[in-house]
């Protein structure tokens, strides 16, 4: 079990992680649980409006195979057309499926909420009503599997090839093996933020919309004695370099005379 929640907590959650009423989440709450004790709503944007954890939802009443498809083609997307780690992925406990994708580094809200809305318009079709209410909504709280939910089904994590037998009832009627849900995660790597920058700009270009604007922090110049790089000294690439370290995607729009 100890094992299971480290690997949850490199994932998914930051440090000093909060639930949704600002209750800290400790491995003593996730080891209660995972033991079958209340289900822990965690918050996944922090104070200044970052977040670490995607959490994408494919589910409502009905159309279980539906969206499970439509849960396929955007795992596949993901590793296949944008080059990503392979994202988790988990059933409810109620009538959906989940996938997980995991940040090294936070980004803006903004930023994901844009990731989110362009894998949907790119990479499937305009009839799919994936995250159709609110796009944003599941980006801010989200239960981590494995948990037991109040009908007496378990939310837990499952190998990807598994989600179809799931179609109807994406739920379990006893806790899933800790093993098990540990092999599904431990193996699982972190988006970098250069990935995620790239993967962005990609689906940017390919759905022709401008990138989401986001405050950029202001550039001190360090002294030279302390190891820092003067503007004037800098050369295109360290400029580049110094971006991507920021999560700031440069876009060269203009050719100087």
């Amino acid at each position: 079990m100890h094992k299971l929640i480290s690997e949850l907590a490199r994932l998914y959650l930051a440090d000093g992680q909060q639930d949704t009423d600002g209750q800290p989440i400790t491995p003593e709450v996730l080891a209660r649980q995972v033991a079958g004790g209340p289900a822990v709503t965690a918050r996944l944007v922090d104070a200044a409006g970052r977040t670490r954890t995607l959490v994408l939802e494919f589910g409502g009443k009905g159309g279980g195979e539906k969206h499970w498809s439509d849960l396929c083609a955007i795992a596949n997307a993901l590793q296949h057309e944008l080059d990503l780690p392979a994202p988790a992925v988990s059933i409810s406990g109620r009538s959906s499926f989940y996938l997980w994708l995991s940040l090294e580094t936070a980004v803006p809200l903004a930023q994901a909420r844009q990731l989110l809305q362009l894998l949907r318009s790119v990479f499937l079709p305009a009839s799919t009503d994936i995250l159709s209410a609110a796009p944003a909504a599941f980006l801010e709280s989200a239960q981590l599997p494995p948990c037991l939910q109040p009908s007496g089904k378990w939310a837990a994590f499952i190998h990807p090839g598994m989600g179809a037998s799931f179609a109807d009832e994406p739920g379990l009627d006893m806790p899933p093996p800790l093993h098990a849900q540990l092999g599904f995660v431990e193996g699982l790597r972190s988006m970098t933020a250069a990935q995620f920058a790239r993967a962005l700009a990609v689906l940017q270009q390919h759905a022709g919309v401008a990138p989401v604007a986001v405050a950029a922090p202001a550039i001190i110049k360090a002294p030279p004695s302390n190891g820092g790089l003067l503007l004037q000294d800098a050369t295109l690439e360290d400029i580049v370099q110094w971006l991507h370290a920021r999560n700031i995607e440069p876009t060269f729009r203009h050719r100087l005379p």
